[in-house]
């Protein structure tokens, strides 16, 4: 046992800093459900204080003693909220009686995650489209799922894949497509502390993966949005 958690460490320790994906779906335990939300937070209160005591904070202190609960609060009810599916926003659709036949495209969407190699914070923006096949979902909806799969322990990647699968699947087509420009933390304020880059992801589905309407797609993010 010892042996094996050696050799784990060592291979994490030679991943280094690398951006390691597994697959469009998130790392969930089968048993991820089975304590209630309570429990979690009591649970993850008692491993922050711990953390924290370990760093030699005075948890004492009227600023920090109430920053175990705090933290614990936040990351059942608000930062990884987007783990349990029972959050997960209805995607209702409607009838395209207008037949607009072109593509619609949601820009700027706020990102607000959290890296799960460091639990740090990712922030960007999403742009979201898609073409309706007969179709059509609320506004509000993309923003919603956008930033369901943010909350939650994430990989660039895998959120902007996670976005387009969802609203495939709502709407019945494979013409959506997803592009997400974001910070991320773990590289801006430690490592190698480079805070002028940012990272951009793509997924591109149906006939979005045709080039000219892929240009479309991106024309449309470029444009300059001013409101007064």
């Amino acid at each position: 046992m010892f042996e094996s958690k050696n050799i784990m460490i060592d291979k994490i320790d030679e991943m280094g800093d690398d951006h390691i994906g597994s697959s469009a779906k998130t790392p969930l335990r089968a048993d991820a459900f089975d304590i209630s939300n309570e429990e979690k937070r009591n649970r993850i209160e008692a491993s922050v204080r711990d953390i924290l005591d370990t760093l030699g904070m005075d948890l004492e202190d009227d600023s920090i003693k109430g920053t175990p609960r705090r933290v614990a609060k936040a990351f059942v009810n608000e930062l990884f909220g987007g783990l349990d599916p029972a959050n997960k926003p209805k995607l209702s659709t409607f009838d395209n009686n207008y037949n607009y036949g072109e593509m619609l495209v949601e820009k700027n969407i706020t990102v607000y995650s959290t890296c799960e190699h460091h639990l740090l914070p990712i922030i960007g923006r999403a742009h979201v489209a898609y073409i309706s096949n007969g179709k059509v979902i609320g506004l509000s909806k993309m923003n919603r799922i956008v930033d369901h799969y943010a909350k939650r322990p994430q990989v660039q990647e895998r959120l902007t894949m996670q976005v387009v699968q969802a609203l495939q699947e709502a709407m019945g087509t494979k013409d959506v497509a997803c592009v997400i420009d974001a910070k991320h933390l773990c590289v801006n304020s430690r490592g190698v502390k480079d805070i002028a880059s940012s990272t951009v992801t793509a997924e591109f589905g149906g006939k979005f993966k045709d080039p000219a309407v892929k240009k479309e797609f991106m024309d449309y993010i470029n444009l300059e949005t001013t409101f007064e």
